[in-house]
């Protein structure tokens, strides 16, 4: 079972956040291999919280030496290659999988960019933010091409916008 905390601070809008976590969190883990987790007895927790640009910026200076805000930050708890066993060795049947925080200003300024609505832009950055706590990520060209395309199927799958379509100059 997939169990998202969502923390909802401000200058984030009202809204469903819980409901678009929980479904944007869904769709990234059945796009991986552990899409079968869904069906568990053991509860897969992922931590979401909308904050502040000032709150991202400082956790980016602090974990990652950047001294910026950024969209979102993801914080796994369990390394990659425990992933494959880790519902099997839950001592209580709950499994944190880790956080995931993102950044008003940064994902308003670029929701407008896109042309699509914080809500829809925020549920990408969410499916990012859950396959980067499955240890995905986009450092060389090939992991940046599967992890976008898994992303790309997630946003499918929820029936919203593609988040890395072909621009032409």
């Amino acid at each position: 079972m997939l169990d998202v905390a969502v923390l909802h601070e401000s200058p984030w809008p009202h809204g469903e956040w819980d409901d678009l976590a929980a479904r944007a969190a869904q769709a990234a883990i059945g796009e991986t291999p552990y899409a079968e987790w869904g069906a568990m007895p053991a509860t897969i927790e992922i931590a979401v919280r909308l904050t502040s640009d000032f709150e991202v910026h400082t956790l980016n200076r602090q974990y990652r030496d950047k001294d910026k805000p950024t969209n979102v930050l993801s914080f796994p708890m369990i390394q990659r290659d425990l992933l494959e066993s880790v519902t099997a060795n839950s001592d209580d049947g709950e499994v944190l999988l880790g956080d995931i925080v993102l950044a008003h200003g940064v994902c308003e300024t670029e929701a407008i960019e896109r042309e699509v609505s914080l809500a829809d832009h925020a549920t990408h950055l969410i499916v990012h933010g859950v396959l980067h706590l499955l240890g995905y990520d986009h450092m060389g060209d090939a992991e940046a091409e599967a992890m976008e395309a898994m992303e790309q199927a997630a946003m499918v799958r929820l029936g919203l916008h593609d988040p890395y379509p072909v621009r032409e100059d």
